[in-house]
């Protein structure tokens, strides 16, 4: 019943259906990065009440006929709040949205894109993402973490289109390729480059400035990954959490080079059959130790990797 009155005085009483009631106060800002491209910064740490969610980055590009977003941050309100900066920058239409990966800090302002009449990509792995066990109880997390910004009127929707491989396309005169790059840290992972602009998307297969979160994901598949996005050559950087980089060889190698060392010192501690603990305390982490996230994430990323390399030792 609180989520229908909500819903029916919202729709009833305010020209958004989130005006007054959910808008965020956390600062956004649309940094310009090249010609037609874009991007907010996330704050860091995990989502909270204080951050009211917003600790991903997302992109936008305007073309002359329509503008197209990369990811759709971490609820409605927010989503609403970049669609209050893209239409300070262009009135052009939003067309298309492209999910880089169905975690929620990445997607659950979609519902706001699509009443726009904006068509949402994502990559065919990520099918069925918003109807497993998982999402809901993700969901039900998300609305005790951050209520109001994400409540019942929440919506988890699916991509209008699941691409099935790398696809280039163009939209009032800008070229845009995408590239699947998962399995990484998720299976459905997608880039996004501009190529007129030479700005590169690369959702959370780059922490930037930061440990990233690799927990059990294929480690071995997000160095290809990773390789796969060098060879593009960007001149800009959008990592999925952090500062824009103009250096982008410099971040992408450093996360490539973070995970072999992790399969490096974990995969043989695994072969030899050195117990995690000791195998930990062992390991030199002292390049790593006073990045953002280094606690909260390090010894989880080395734990799942040493379990992986440890299945991978024996098939």
């Amino acid at each position: 019943m609180r989520g229908f009155l909500f819903a029916l005085f919202c729709c009833v009483c305010l020209p958004s259906a989130w005006a007054g009631i959910t808008d965020v106060s956390v600062p956004m800002k649309a940094v310009q990065l090249g010609a037609h491209s874009y991007f907010v910064q996330g704050q860091s740490g995990a989502a909270s009440s204080e951050n009211q969610g917003f600790m991903s980055n997302a992109g936008f590009v305007v073309t002359r006929d329509g503008v197209v977003v990369f990811d759709a941050l971490a609820s409605p309100p927010l989503a609403e709040k970049l669609v209050s900066l893209i239409r300070k920058v262009t009135q052009q239409p939003i067309k298309r949205v492209i999910v880089s990966h169905y975690h929620a800090d990445h997607f659950y302002g979609l519902q706001v894109f699509k009443a726009l009449g904006a068509e949402i990509w994502a990559h065919r792995a990520a099918e069925g993402a918003t109807r497993g066990e998982g999402a809901a109880e993700r969901l039900a997390q998300r609305k005790e973490a951050l209520f109001p910004w994400v409540d019942d009127t929440t919506r988890l929707l699916e991509a209008d289109r699941f691409l099935d491989d790398d696809t280039d396309f163009e939209m009032g005169g800008l070229h845009f390729a995408l590239r699947h790059v998962g399995p990484a840290h998720t299976r459905e992972d997608l880039a996004m480059l501009v190529k007129d602009d030479s700005v590169l998307y690369a959702g959370d297969v780059v922490f930037r400035g930061r440990i990233p979160f690799v927990g059990d994901a294929d480690s071995r598949a997000w160095i290809a990954a990773l390789d796969k996005l060098i060879a593009l050559k960007p001149k800009v950087l959008v990592p999925g959490h952090g500062a824009a980089s103009r250096t982008p060889r410099t971040d992408l190698v450093f996360t490539r080079d973070y995970l072999l060392y992790l399969r490096s010192q974990m995969g043989q501690a695994a072969r030899n059959l050195v117990p995690f603990d000791e195998a930990y305390a062992a390991t030199d982490w002292s390049k790593y130790r006073a990045m953002p996230a280094f606690d909260e994430a390090n010894r989880m990323n080395a734990y799942n990797q040493y379990l992986r390399l440890e299945q991978e030792s024996v098939e």
